[in-house]
């Protein structure tokens, strides 16, 4: 099973992330971006008010098809449980977001479209919600992702995921203290597994 968790910087999934090692020791536990090299070029185009965003978008669509096949495929070949903190959804919310002043018509559809043929859907996804203000002020507004206006864009565009696919998502208050949000996410995941 493919577990990921998902929502705005801020909301506290690598946080949660965190706390379920230790729920769950022998489910699979990585996150997007990743350690890799594909991963690092993601880190540097983060940190790069000037990247260009459809050239950072085939950056983080490369780390997302490295990790499938490095990863995800070969653990849940395994029948293990893989809890991911971010995957595919944060790219569509996301570079879907950052594609919105461009050429491109529905950039939430066009991202999705580039990761159809490839990628592995998850069997749910836990959405940490949270609103995007509180979500600026709790990640520090450190890089350009983590703006409130920006947010914003991106928290629409998780609605629109939910709303294509409810039967995949489960939302947390993540305005909740840290433990509230671990506690109810838990409750979730125990439910499902």
């Amino acid at each position: 099973m493919l577990v990921t968790l998902e929502g705005l910087d801020g909301s506290g999934k690598t946080t949660v992330w965190e706390s379920l090692q230790e729920t769950y020791p022998d489910a699979v536990f990585t996150r997007e971006p990743t350690e890799s090299w594909y991963g690092d070029a993601v880190y540097r185009s983060i940190n790069a008010d000037d990247a260009d965003p459809l050239a950072e978008l085939f950056l983080y669509t490369a780390d997302h098809a490295d990790h499938l096949s490095r990863v995800v495929r070969p653990a849940l070949a395994d029948g293990d449980v893989v809890i991911s903190d971010r995957y595919s959804d944060s790219r569509y919310a996301y570079q879907g977001a950052t594609l919105a002043d461009g050429e491109i018509d529905d950039p939430l559809d066009y991202v999705r479209s580039i990761h159809e043929p490839f990628t592995r859907r998850p069997d749910l996804t836990i959405y940490l919600d949270i609103d995007p203000e509180t979500a600026a002020e709790r990640s520090g507004g450190t890089n350009k992702f983590e703006r409130a206006a920006y947010l914003r864009q991106v928290r629409d565009n998780y609605e629109r995921l939910i709303d294509a696919d409810p039967e995949r998502f489960v939302r947390i208050d993540a305005s909740q203290s840290p433990e509230a949000v671990a506690t109810a996410v838990r409750e979730q995941l125990a439910a499902i597994l």
